[in-house]
């Protein structure tokens, strides 16, 4: 498993509210969702996923992209934030350009 400072092997913001991939901010999943919830979604998420591969033609090529719409907002990744102090929202905002560019530089 790694270590709480990284989400698959990639950095996290010091806030917990993003993680970085290719220099690229990814709104990480609401941390106060039920262990059981969070399973079930990420489950779904992934079926979603494999759906949209295998989609044998542009119905359900569209019909899998909205599982994985749907199951990305209930985990808190797109849509509302899942924080309440009124922060922006710098999802897939270059890391440099944002308030984290900093920490981001750190990162070496």
């Amino acid at each position: 498993m790694p270590p709480a400072d990284t989400a698959g092997g990639h950095p996290v913001t010091p806030d917990g509210r993003y993680f970085v991939v290719r220099g690229r901010l990814w709104r990480m999943s609401d941390p106060t969702l039920d262990p059981e919830k969070r399973e079930a979604l990420v489950s779904e998420l992934m079926s979603a996923r494999r759906a949209k591969r295998d989609a044998p033609d542009d119905t359900a090529r569209k019909d899998a992209r909205r599982r994985v719409d749907a199951a990305k907002r209930a985990l808190g990744e797109r849509g509302p934030v899942w924080w309440n102090d009124n922060a922006p929202d710098w999802n897939r905002h270059l890391a440099k350009n944002t308030p984290y560019a900093e920490w981001f530089a750190g990162l070496g």
